[in-house]
């Protein structure tokens, strides 16, 4: 089996990836074409990873145009029985590089979220020229592929509104051994914790419109975001003007410490795909403050594990924070609701190597 994305892999695999390849192993003969993250070698006996491009904002351009031909020289050397893809934009290459090469290949695409999110809500405003054009490219590749797998109903209700009919759906692997474990007391003082990319899908702005309005209506209380991005201006502004504490990355074990400080974690985007940081809330007994955005509401129930709102709404948003920051007793019973909820979301390495091995299959 070849995976192909565009994820950025370093060379040796954290301890975290190495059990998910080390699971798949036992099941399949695996090969990875990848990029590679800053510094890590280019590949070893599995993986294939392609060298971070000398102008960076370049990059992902260069990336998809040299996409097809690397399929290619990789289906003739391996010749795989299956190519699984990350997107729907890695199967498009996968599917013509596969007419080009010749080889019968099975086209395995796997829909972790909304793939019209990173033409419209991520990176430069730039990518939204070629929206329509994306959108047309990814419909095709879903429709024509062998199978499709989806992680959340959310996702197969997108690709059942193209005609197609998932063949498996099941979560995207996650190590979630820092995370396991009874749930941390609450810190005395109430935290809002954000855990995201800074990028317009996770709305990070509506955020700090939210906070705006709810910070001086809980005296005491704090907002502290973990991540990076484009809109790092945002952060900076929260940073300056509110207090905010603020870390561009931290390790799985320093997320779950971080939950751990936090009444609950909020997550106010605009689009949403599996939301593998809902899940480590969930298991670290903290209750979500989300909005009714994509895969969102597959995971919380509100007034259960946590509160929702509409996407967009600060008002609504910084009324549902308050709530939860005012509210010791309640802060508790979503976050124990929250953890009962996290078991249908776990699964081993092993599991999900299994079940990977019965949709090649």
């Amino acid at each position: 089996m070849l995976f192909v994305g565009r994820t950025r892999y370093r060379l040796p695999l954290s301890p975290s990836l190495a059990q998910k390849f080390d699971a798949l192993g036992t099941e399949l003969d695996v090969h990875v074409l990848a990029s590679a993250a800053p510094g890590s070698g280019l590949g070893d006996r599995a993986f294939t990873l392609v060298r971070p491009f000398r102008l960076p904002g370049l990059d992902g351009v260069a990336f998809w145009l040299s996409l097809p031909s690397r399929i290619v020289r990789l289906l003739r050397e391996l010749r795989p029985d299956a190519v699984v893809c990350q997107t729907a934009y890695d199967a498009a290459a996968a599917l013509l590089a596969r007419r080009i090469a010749r080889v019968p290949a099975r086209v395995v695409v796997e829909v972790h979220g909304d793939w019209r999110t990173s033409t419209r809500l991520y990176g430069s405003p730039a990518r939204r020229v070629f929206g329509r054009l994306g959108d047309v490219v990814a419909a095709a590749a879903l429709r024509r592929a062998d199978a499709v797998r989806t992680v959340s109903p959310f996702t197969a209700g997108l690709v059942r509104e193209l005609g197609v009919e998932p063949r498996a759906g099941f979560p995207a692997f996650m190590d979630l051994e820092p995370f396991v474990g009874p749930a941390a007391p609450l810190p005395p003082e109430p935290v809002a914790l954000f855990i995201g990319v800074l990028e317009a899908y996770k709305n990070i702005d509506g955020l700090a419109r939210a906070w705006q309005l709810a910070a001086p209506r809980i005296p005491g209380a704090s907002l502290h975001l973990v991540g990076n991005g484009t809109r790092t201006d945002v952060a900076e502004g929260l940073v300056r003007e509110h207090g905010a504490r603020w870390e561009r990355e931290l390790s799985p074990v320093e997320v779950a410490a971080a939950l751990d400080a936090a009444w609950l974690l909020v997550l106010p985007s605009r689009s949403e795909g599996m939301g593998r940081v809902l899940v480590e809330a969930f298991c670290r007994g903290r209750a979500v403050v989300g909005t009714r955005a994509g895969s969102i509401p597959d995971l919380v129930a509100d007034g259960v594990s946590g509160l929702l709102v509409e996407p967009d709404e600060p008002a609504a948003l910084a009324d549902a924070l308050v709530r939860v920051l005012s509210d010791r007793a309640l802060a508790w019973r979503l976050g124990t609701g929250a953890q009962a909820a996290a078991e249908p979301w776990l699964q081993t390495p092993a599991e999900y190597a299994r079940r990977m091995r019965e949709l090649v299959e």
